[in-house]
């Protein structure tokens, strides 16, 4: 068992058919297992461009399915340089999403750059922003400095599910139980200041942090 894991744990990249069937498996437990309501008064979810979106990492199950397709279409994503990430943005491909590979801690200036020339080319940057590692439900700085050099919008995204299991890890990664509801919750755009100095980067950094988390629900866990 250990050299099979150890193999397994070597392969950098898997073929495409494997997320290609995982990604229809996903389709199907989604539309026949799950209820699903979008909570979006900006209208965000169909009409927004060039923006810069949020949601937390241990929320992320159902979020590609949860956006129109001609939405996923106009959104990059910017997700880890690991190995981990490279099986997530293959899957995320199936749904039409590009990806960004970088993190906070993982060749995060290409990803920052990136992400600016996606903007400018009018597209939506998703980011899990207390990624890869935590703390969970903190954010880190990396948005708010995009923010304020494109001058996009931030949108703070929440999928809160009415029951839900949580994995041990450190996000608390929840995978929603059969036939409970999800409900995507789009907040108000956030305009963050240019050329902010370290302290301002701060300020705004707890400011968007409050509007994300003033979106966010824990349901009760089971484990």
């Amino acid at each position: 068992m250990g050299y099979l894991k150890q193999k397994f744990r070597s392969v950098k990249k898997l073929p495409d058919w494997i997320f290609w069937v995982l990604a229809a498996v996903y389709r199907v437990i989604f539309r026949c297992f799950y209820r699903f309501e979008v909570v979006d008064p900006m209208g965000y979810r169909s009409t927004g461009r060039g923006m810069i979106g949020l949601a937390w990492h241990n929320r992320l199950l159902f979020f590609p399915v949860l956006f129109p397709a001609e939405t996923r279409r106009h959104t990059t994503a910017v997700i880890s340089a690991s190995r981990d990430g490279q099986y997530i943005a293959d899957f995320a491909a199936q749904f039409g999403l590009e990806s960004l590979r970088g993190s906070s801690t993982r060749g995060g200036a290409a990803a920052q750059l990136g992400a600016v020339q996606a903007i400018r080319a009018g597209k939506n940057v998703i980011f899990t922003p207390d990624g890869p590692r935590g703390p969970r439900y903190v954010i880190k700085r990396g948005p708010v400095q995009l923010a304020g050099i494109t001058g996009a919008k931030i949108v703070p995204l929440a999928i809160n599910a009415s029951s839900c299991w949580s994995l041990h890890s450190w996000d608390g990664f929840q995978i929603p139980k059969p036939f409970s509801k999800l409900t995507l919750v789009i907040g108000e755009g956030i305009d963050v200041p240019p050329g902010l100095d370290d302290a301002g980067i701060e300020l705004w950094r707890r400011k968007v942090e409050a509007a994300l988390l003033a979106i966010t629900q824990d349901p009760p866990l089971s484990r």
